[in-house]
C-alpha cells in the first residue's frame, strides 16, 4: 500500500513509462488488476497507445478507464446505484422549476431567476459544490461567519436551492454529480480493486471528489502511481505561484495531504528528469522552446532553427489556409501521416466552420474536437419551434422555423410558395386555424396553397388540442412523442443517415445518431423528474429548453489517419509530431477569461477563510493558463508552427499574444512569415500546387496575371492542361478564359425593344419621378421600370405606404377646407385635429381590409399617424394664414382624363415621349392682374431643394410641372400664370428642444421653423409677401429673408422670371437628353455619388448589378457641388449649345 510520484517535464515519456511498467508486470505471475486512471477526454487515445505497447494480450488483465468509467464498474459489480439516476438536463428542469418555486423567497436572485440559462448556472454552482464535497449542512455552519451582506444573501439562496434540490431527489434519484461521492462510499466495502496496481496519468488537478477516492483506492491497491508533469517535487522547493508547474506543485501538496492524513506510505518517487526529453531527441529548438520558454531571464537558441515557425496572416482565411498548404506538403514531401499533426487554438468556435471549409477544400481529413450543442440540431428546433407556434399563436418565425427544420415532409419549393403567400397576406394566429377560403371560386395556386396549410396545422393542431390549458407535464411529454410519431420523425432521420452513409459524413452520423436518443432520455427524465407537475404549453416549454441547453454530443473520430483540430487544453495524451497554433493574439492565448460566475474571486477568498474551498479563482485561472500554454508548446515532437491573423471578421485589428515576441527573444534568427515572405514558397516554387480546388483557383489567379502581361511559372501550361482532361474540372476549364474577359454590363437593347418595355398603346409614356429615378441610376431604373422586378411581397406598412396615407390625408382636409369655404383664419388645433380624426376613421372604415385595422400594432400606429399629420396640417394652416395664396387643386395629374394633359417632349431623334405625373397641390394668386402659380410638392422625409441636382436631373419634378401648367394655363387655369414658387413640404412631427421654457407662440414658431418649406420663391417682394405676410427679417414657412434696405438676402433662395424660365428650358432639355439615353439601349451602370453618399446604399437591386469599381466600366457618376453662379452659367451654355427654346 502506498503512492509513488513519477514526475518529469513535458516530454519525459510519462504516458510510455507507465504503459511500460504494466507491460513488465503482465508478465508475473499474479492475478492482480493493473488499472490505468486517466480524464474522460484522454481515454480514447490513451486506448490506441495502450494497444500499441502492453498489446491486446493485456486486456485481461490491465484497462484503461476514467473516473466515470470506474464509477459505472463498481456500481455494476457491487451495486450502490438502485434509484432513477438524474443526469444534467434532468437537473436543468427540475432546477428551473425550483427556482420558479422560490421567487418569493429568494433575497439575491429573486430578479434573475426566470431568465433563461440561470438555471443552467445555479445547475454548474452545485456541481462545483458536490466537487469540491460542500454539503447544505456545511454552508449552514459557516453561515454566520460571514460578515458580507451580499454573499450571506447568495449563500443563503444557493443553501434553499440546494436544500429543495437534495430533498426532491432524496430516495427517489441519483444526481450524477454524486456518482464519484458514491464511488468513495462503495470502494470501502467493495473489494474489486483491492490489490490492484493503479497508475494515474494526464491530470493536471483533482477535485476532492476525485481525491476522496484516490484515498480509498490506496488503501485498498497494492499501490497507486501518480504521474505529475513538473520539473522536481514540492517537498524539495519553496512555493511560487509564478512558477508555470506551480499548478502540479498544489496538486502534489494535496495529495500529500491525504497521504499523511491517512497514514498512507509515501513511496520513492521516480524521476524523469535526465538529459534531453525523450519526445525531443530529434529537434533541438523544440528541447530548448520546453526547457527556456518560461526562464527568466531567458536564454537565445544559439543553432540553426528549422523547427520552429511564426506566420502573420491577413485575416484567419489567411491563417487557416497557410496551414492546410503546409499539410499537405508535410504529407506529401516529408513523409508525415494527418495523423501526426494536430491544429489546436484557444477560441475552437470562431475556427470551427472556417477549418471546415477550407480543409475540405484541401481534401485533408479532419477531425473537430468539441463538443456539440443538440440545441442547434433539426430534431430539437422541430421540437422546440412547433411549441412556439401554439404557445406563440402561430407566429411567422416559430411557422417557418419548424418548416425549414428539414424534417417536415413537404418540398423546399413547396414551402418558399407559402411563405411569399403568408408574407403577402399577413397570416397569423386565428387565420392559421380556421378556413382559409369560405368561396367555392377559389384558384388552383389558392388550392396548392390551402393543401400545403392543411398537411401543416393538422399534426400541430392535433397536438395543440391534446395540451391546451393546463396539463401535467407526462401528459405534454407524451403528446409531444406522439406527434412525432405523426410526423414519422425518427423514419425520415433513419433516410438521413443513409443519406450521410452514401456521401461518407461519418460525424454527422455519430451526431444524427445520438441526437433521437438524447431526445427521448430528456423527455424521459422530464417526466421521471416532473411528471406530475401540472403546467401550461409556454411553462413546459421553457422547462424543456432548460434540459436541451446542457445536453451535448460527444464525437469520437471514426478515422485513425486525420488531422486533429481542437482547444490547447485538450491536446494532451495524443502522439502529435506537428502542432499548429493558430490564433495566438492578445487576449485569446493566454486567454483573458475574467468571468467570476455568480460567486466573485474576492467572495471565494472569504469563503475559503472560513474554511469553505470552491474552485479556483480568475486570477489562479490566469497562473494555471500558463501551464496550459506550456503543455501547449511541448507536444510535438518535431515541429511547432506559431499563427495569428492581424485582423478579425469584421476587419478590426488584432495584436500578437505576449508569446510571439517571447519566441522571437529565445530564437533570435526565427523570421515571421507573411503573405509577401513564405518561406516555405521560397524554398518550393510548385507551392501553390495543392489539392484540386484551391490549384484550381490559383489557377484562375496565373491565368488573370498573364493576360494583364504578367510573368507566371511555366508549369501553369502544364496544370491547365490536367485539369482540362480531367473529367470534374472539363467544363469549367472552359469558363475561366470567360472569366477573364467578364464584364457585369447589360449587352446593349434594340431600340425597338427597349421601346416596348415603355410604350402604352402607341406612346411612349415615362412618368416624371422616375426619370429622377434614372438619373441617381440608369441600371436600377432599367431593372426597377423595365424589367418590373419586384421585392418579395410582405404584409407591412412600409415608407411608401406611409407616404401614400399621408398624402391622402393632406389632400382631403385641403379638398374639406375648399369645399365646405372654410376659412383659414378659422382653423385652430382643435378644429385641425377634429377634421384629421374624422378623415383618417371615415378612410379606415371604408378600407376595413387596410392593413392600418388588422392588429393592435397598426391600429396604435394609425392613431400616432393621426398625430403626425394633425401636426403637419396646422403647420399647413398657419402658413395659408400667413398668405393670400389659395388651392387651387390637390392630386392634379398629368395624364389623366379628369385634369391635364400628358407632357409632350420632342427628342433629338425626333421621336416623341409624354410624361405622366402628379402634383400634390397647386395653389394660385391674382395679384396686380398677374396669376402665379405655386406647386407644392409633399414629402415624408427631409428634402431640400438643390440647384445642382436639377443640373445633374436628379431633382426636376417640379419645375416640369411648373413648365407644364404655365404652358397649358389657359386651359387649366383659363388664363394665363406665371412661376410664383416651387417648394417642397415636410410631413412630421418635430421634437423642439430648448434650454427654456417656451410659451406657445414661441413652440409654434419654433416648429414652422423646424418645418420650413424648401424650393424656389420668384424674386418679386409683392409675391413673398402674398406667401408670408409677416415677413420681417426673414421668413419661418419658406426660404426668404429681406436685409434692412428692402432686398432680398444672399441666402434667400429666390429667382427672377428669367431664371424660372431657364430652368423649365434647361429641365425639359434635360429630360430629353435623359430619355433619349432610356431608348438608346445602353443600360449603365452610373450610380449617382454625393460626397461620400451613393445611391447603391438605398439601392435594392446592388445584388444584382454587383456593381465594382474594380471591373471595367463601373464607375460613378459624380454630383459635384456647385455654387449657383457656376450653376446659372452652366445652364445658359447647355441651352445655348441647344440652340433655343423646346
Amino acid at each position: 500500500m502506498g503512492i509513488r510520484f513519477i514526475f518529469g517535464r513535458a516530454g519525459t515519456g510519462k504516458t510510455s513509462f507507465c504503459l511500460n511498467q504494466i507491460k513488465n508486470k503482465l508478465k508475473n505471475d499474479k492475478n492482480n488488476k493493473l488499472i490505468l486512471l486517466v480524464p474522460e477526454q484522454y481515454t480514447f487515445d490513451t486506448e490506441k497507445k495502450f494497444l500499441d505497447i502492453v498489446t491486446e494480450r493485456g486486456l485481461l488483465r490491465a484497462e484503461v478507464i476514467s473516473f466515470k468509467r470506474m464509477a459505472n464498474i463498481v456500481f455494476e459489480t457491487c451495486g450502490g446505484r438502485s434509484n432513477i439516476r438524474m443526469n444534467t438536463s434532468g437537473k436543468n428542469m427540475l432546477i428551473y422549476k425550483i427556482l420558479k418555486e422560490s421567487l418569493k423567497e429568494l433575497k439575491y436572485f429573486n430578479r434573475v431567476a426566470k431568465q433563461q440559462g440561470f438555471a443552467g448556472i445555479i445547475s454548474e454552482m452545485l456541481t462545483e459544490f458536490k466537487k469540491y464535497n460542500i454539503s447544505k449542512e456545511m454552508l449552514e455552519l459557516k453561515e454566520d461567519e460571514i460578515q458580507d451582506e451580499n454573499l450571506r444573501n447568495k449563500i443563503e439562496d444557493l443553501k434553499l436551492i440546494y436544500s429543495k434540490f437534495n430533498n426532491f431527489i432524496e430516495d427517489k434519484f441519483i444526481d450524477s454529480d454524486d456518482d464519484l461521492t458514491l464511488l468513495a462510499n462503495k470502494l470501502v466495502n467493495c473489494n474489486i480493486y483491492d490489490g490492484a496496481e493503479i497508475w494515474i496519468d494526464e491530470f493536471t488537478t483533482f477535485t476532492p471528489q476525485q481525491l476522496e477516492v484516490i484515498k480509498i483506492l490506496a488503501k485498498k491497491a497494492e499501490n497507486i502511481n501518480i504521474t505529475l508533469c513538473s520539473d522536481s517535487l514540492e517537498i524539495n522547493n519553496d512555493k511560487d505561484q509564478t512558477d508555470v508547474f506551480d499548478v502540479i506543485r498544489n496538486t502534489e501538496s494535496s495529495i500529500i495531504k491525504i497521504m499523511k492524513e491517512n497514514n498512507i506510505p509515501y513511496l520513492e518517487p521516480i524521476n524523469l528528469n535526465k538529459g534531453t526529453p525523450y519526445r525531443f531527441k530529434n529537434s533541438g529548438e523544440l528541447a530548448h522552446l520546453e526547457r527556456h520558454f518560461f526562464n527568466y531571464p531567458f536564454k537565445e537558441y544559439k543553432g540553426k532553427n528549422n523547427n520552429v515557425r511564426i506566420y502573420k496572416a491577413n485575416n484567419s482565411y489567411d491563417e487557416i489556409e497557410v496551414i492546410a498548404k503546409n499539410i499537405l506538403k508535410l504529407v506529401r514531401d516529408e513523409g508525415y501521416r494527418f495523423r501526426d499533426i494536430a491544429v489546436v487554438c484557444r477560441n475552437i468556435e470562431n475556427y470551427e466552420k472556417l477549418s471546415s471549409v477550407i480543409f475540405q477544400e484541401y481534401n485533408i481529413p479532419y477531425f473537430i474536437d468539441k463538443k456539440r450543442e443538440i440545441l442547434n440540431n433539426p430534431l430539437v428546433i422541430l421540437i422546440i419551434s412547433a411549441l412556439e407556434i401554439i404557445g406563440s399563436n402561430w407566429s411567422y418565425e416559430s411557422v417557418f422555423k419548424y418548416l425549414k427544420s428539414g424534417l417536415i415532409n413537404i418540398e423546399k419549393e413547396y414551402i418558399d410558395i407559402l411563405e411569399n403567400y403568408i408574407l403577402a397576406n399577413g397570416i397569423k394566429g386565428y387565420k392559421w386555424t380556421k378556413d382559409l377560403y369560405d368561396r367555392e371560386d377559389i384558384t388552383e395556386e389558392e388550392n396548392l396553397i390551402l393543401e400545403i396549410m392543411d398537411e401543416i396545422r393538422t399534426p400541430i393542431i392535433n397536438l395543440q388540442n391534446k395540451v391546451k390549458g393546463k396539463k401535467d407535464i407526462k401528459t405534454i411529454a407524451t403528446s409531444l412523442y406522439e406527434f412525432l410519431l405523426e410526423l414519422d420523425i425518427f423514419n425520415t432521420l433513419d433516410k438521413w443517415l443513409d443519406r450521410f452513409n452514401e456521401l461518407g459524413m461519418q460525424d454527422k452520423i455519430k451526431e444524427y445518431d445520438q441526437v433521437p436518443k438524447m431526445v427521448i432520455e430528456i423527455l424521459d427524465q422530464i417526466v421521471e423528474v416532473l411528471g406530475e407537475e401540472v403546467v401550461e404549453l409556454k411553462e413546459f416549454t421553457k422547462i424543456l429548453i432548460s434540459g436541451f441547453e446542457e445536453k451535448e454530443i460527444g464525437i469520437i473520430p471514426m478515422s485513425i489517419d486525420q488531422v486533429n483540430i481542437g482547444d490547447i487544453s485538450r491536446v494532451k495524451g495524443r502522439n502529435i509530431k506537428v502542432l499548429f497554433i493558430i490564433g495566438v493574439n492578445d487576449g485569446i492565448i493566454p486567454s483573458a477569461n475574467k468571468e467570476e460566475g455568480i460567486i466573485s474571486d474576492k467572495e471565494r477568498d472569504i469563503l475559503r477563510d472560513i474554511g469553505i474551498k470552491l474552485a479556483s479563482d480568475t486570477k489562479t485561472r490566469a497562473f494555471e493558463e500558463q501551464f496550459i500554454i506550456y503543455t501547449g508548446l511541448t507536444i510535438p515532437s518535431d515541429k511547432l508552427m506559431l499563427t495569428y491573423p492581424m485582423a478579425d471578421f469584421e476587419g478590426k485589428s488584432l495584436r500578437p499574444s505576449i508569446i510571439i515576441p517571447r519566441l522571437k527573444r529565445i530564437f533570435p534568427n526565427i523570421i515571421e512569415e507573411s503573405e509577401l515572405y513564405n518561406i516555405e514558397e521560397e524554398k518550393d516554387s510548385f507551392n501553390k500546387i495543392t489539392a484540386p480546388v484551391p490549384t484550381f483557383n490559383e489557377l484562375i489567379s496565373a491565368l488573370r496575371m498573364e493576360f494583364e502581361r504578367e510573368k507566371v511559372d511555366e508549369y501553369w501550361a502544364e496544370t491547365y492542361k490536367w485539369f482540362e482532361e480531367n473529367e470534374e474540372f472539363k467544363e469549367k476549364s472552359k469558363i475561366i478564359f470567360k472569366g477573364l474577359t467578364y464584364t457585369n454590363l447589360v449587352e446593349k437593347v434594340p431600340r425597338e425593344k427597349i421601346k416596348r418595355l415603355y410604350q402604352s398603346g402607341n406612346k411612349l409614356i415615362f412618368s416624371v419621378s422616375r426619370i429622377e429615378k434614372y438619373a441617381q441610376c440608369p441600371f436600377s431604373y432599367y431593372v426597377a421600370y423595365g424589367l418590373k422586378a419586384k421585392d418579395r411581397k410582405v404584409y407591412e406598412f412600409t415608407a411608401p405606404d406611409l407616404g401614400s396615407f399621408m398624402h391622402g390625408i393632406l389632400d382631403d382636409f385641403t379638398n374639406r377646407v375648399r369645399e365646405e369655404k372654410i376659412a383659414w383664419s378659422e382653423l385652430d388645433k382643435k378644429k385641425c385635429s377634429e377634421i384629421v380624426n374624422e378623415i383618417v376613421d371615415k378612410k379606415l372604415q371604408e378600407d376595413s381590409n387596410s392593413i392600418l385595422n388588422s392588429t393592435k400594432k397598426y391600429q396604435y400606429f394609425a392613431n400616432r399617424f393621426k398625430k403626425t399629420i394633425t401636426k403637419s396640417v396646422i403647420v399647413l394652416t398657419e402658413q395659408m394664414k400667413k398668405g393670400k395664396f389659395e388651392v387651387f387643386k390637390n392630386e392634379f395629374s398629368f395624364g389623366s382624363f379628369q385634369d391635364g394633359e400628358p407632357i409632350k417632349i420632342e427628342l433629338p431623334s425626333k421621336e416623341t415621349v409624354y410624361l405622366v405625373g402628379r402634383v400634390d397641390r397647386i395653389d394660385t394668386l391674382d395679384l396686380d392682374g398677374n396669376t402665379y402659380i405655386k406647386v407644392i410638392d409633399y414629402k415624408t422625409g427631409r428634402k431640400e431643394f438643390d440647384l445642382t441636382e436639377v443640373y445633374y436631373g436628379l431633382q426636376v419634378q417640379l419645375l416640369v410641372y411648373l413648365d407644364a401648367l404655365i404652358k397649358n394655363s389657359k386651359y387649366i387655369l383659363e388664363k394665363q400664370a406665371m412661376p410664383g414658387a416651387i417648394l417642397y413640404f415636410r410631413i412630421d412631427d418635430p421634437i423642439i428642444k430648448s434650454n427654456k421654457k417656451l410659451s406657445e407662440e414661441e413652440i409654434k414658431e419654433n416648429i414652422l421653423k423646424e418645418l420650413k418649406m424648401s424650393g424656389l420663391v420668384i424674386k418679386d417682394i409683392d409675391v413673398v409677401k402674398s406667401i408670408d405676410k409677416d415677413i420681417e427679417k426673414y421668413s419661418v414657412i419658406i426660404p426668404a429673408a429681406i436685409k434692412k434696405d428692402g432686398n432680398f438676402s444672399s441666402t434667400s433662395s429666390v429667382v427672377t422670371e428669367e431664371q424660372f424660365e431657364l430652368l423649365r428650358k434647361y429641365v425639359n432639355e434635360k429630360i430629353a437628353s435623359l430619355c433619349e439615353e432610356m431608348l438608346s439601349g445602353e443600360i449603365l451602370m452610373e450610380p449617382a455619388k454625393t460626397g461620400k453618399i451613393t445611391f447603391c446604399s438605398y439601392c435594392d437591386y446592388s445584388s444584382i448589378c454587383q456593381f465594382d469599381t474594380g471591373i471595367e466600366n463601373n464607375k460613378y457618376k459624380l454630383i459635384l457641388k456647385k455654387n449657383k453662379d457656376e450653376v446659372w452659367s452652366l445652364m445658359e451654355k447647355a441651352i445655348k449649345e441647344k440652340g433655343g427654346e423646346r
